[in-house]
């Protein structure tokens, strides 16, 4: 094996969690030892297929040229399957090393927590295949509860998946839709969404409309404005709602607005006044009462939301590129989980990187 993969491995083990050998056996990736005989050698292979996107049939090609491991792909797909909560479990570790919230606090212990979003899975080749991926992650634990894959006209919605009482959904601006929202409450669950200037009417009573920035204004820096408002059902129908605001730093609202006015600049488009204004805040809405989570409480589960997505960009772009199993929904949600340890490990090598010295290890300094 080449001396410089070798050592490019011996460092990489280094950020994995204490104890993963173990869990592999421990978590049902290695019930059965047949040529693949160690935890090490079946991560060593899976990252071939999660990290570089390679076919299953290309995986083992590369496996054999390095000496690692003589399987066929069939074989390789069912073990990828059956290590799908030992994945799981390095993810939620991982998680830990770049101070993502992993212990649910006790003002949500009564909620199932869940994080929905989208990606668009570009199949290599020469009629390359693209495909949505619609999936909800567990906040606290990470676990992939549903996933559905369907061509991209379908579009990004709360409608795309099963809701329960308890559920609580939060979602980025695109989910911020009446229709969805809907059918979140009908079946029972709450949601948290980003709010898009003008996705709806938000009304102040059955004839007037609410006017954000006239509310906004009057806030102070670290103070959060907290709003019972209404959303219009159908023309004769007001749906109560709630509004929670706070505004940004001068530095976070002056980059929000250049990088708007940056993208507005790329696609020809104008950007009035006061849509530029409402970028120096942060406003969500959600079904949950006061009397449910306070104000801060609401700000902050959007503020662990945001966190979850800042450590994930790079999960939407290792996502970009793969080969989705399609066909298997355990072999797909064990695909997904050994993405997240992907971008995970990704994250927590970035964030231990200004600790790196030229020469490799650390100095012992002489007192």
């Amino acid at each position: 094996m080449d001396f410089e993969v070798d050592a490019n491995w011996k460092l990489l083990v280094q950020f994995l969690p204490e104890g993963w050998e173990d869990k592999a056996q421990e978590l049902g990736a290695l019930t059965r030892r047949r040529k693949i005989v160690s935890a090490e050698t079946l991560l060593r292979i899976l990252l071939i297929h999660l990290a570089d996107g390679c076919s299953m049939r290309e995986t083992v090609v590369r496996a054999r040229e390095a000496e690692l491991v003589d399987i066929s792909d069939v074989a390789l797909l069912k073990r990828l399957k059956s290590s799908s909560e030992w994945l799981r479990w390095l993810s939620v570790h991982l998680a830990e090393q770049v101070h993502l919230p992993v212990q649910k606090p006790h003002w949500l212990q009564d909620f199932n927590v869940r994080l929905v979003d989208a990606s668009v899975i570009t199949e290599p080749g020469s009629t390359g295949s693209d495909w949505r991926l619609h999936y909800s992650i567990q906040l606290f634990g990470l676990s992939c509860d549903h996933f559905q894959i369907t061509d991209q006209t379908v579009g990004e919605s709360f409608r795309n998946y099963p809701v329960a009482r308890g559920d609580l959904l939060i979602g980025d601006r695109i989910y911020g839709r009446i229709a969805g929202m809907n059918y979140v409450a009908e079946h029972g669950g709450d949601f948290l969404v980003r709010l898009s200037n003008k996705a709806f009417k938000v009304m102040k009573n059955e004839h007037e409309e609410f006017n954000l920035l006239d509310h906004f204004r009057a806030l102070e820096y670290g103070e959060i404005g907290d709003f019972d408002v209404f959303y219009r059902v159908s023309k004769d129908q007001l749906k109560p709602i709630r509004l929670c605001v706070i505004k940004k730093s001068p530095e976070i609202a002056e980059r929000s607005k250049k990088g708007v006015l940056r993208t507005a600049s790329k696609k020809q488009q104008s950007i009035d006044e006061e849509t530029l204004e409402l970028h120096e805040y942060v406003f969500v809405v959600t079904s949950l009462a006061s009397d449910v989570l306070s104000s801060e409480e609401v700000m902050s589960l959007y503020r662990m939301r945001w966190q979850v997505e800042l450590a994930f960009k790079r999960l939407k772009s290792i996502l970009g590129l793969g080969h989705l199993p399609k066909t298997d929904p355990d072999s797909a949600k064990a695909w997904l989980h050994g993405k997240m340890v992907v971008a995970l490990l990704t994250a927590a090598i970035v964030e231990q990187g200004r600790f790196f010295s030229p020469w490799g290890y650390p100095l012992r300094i002489r007192g």
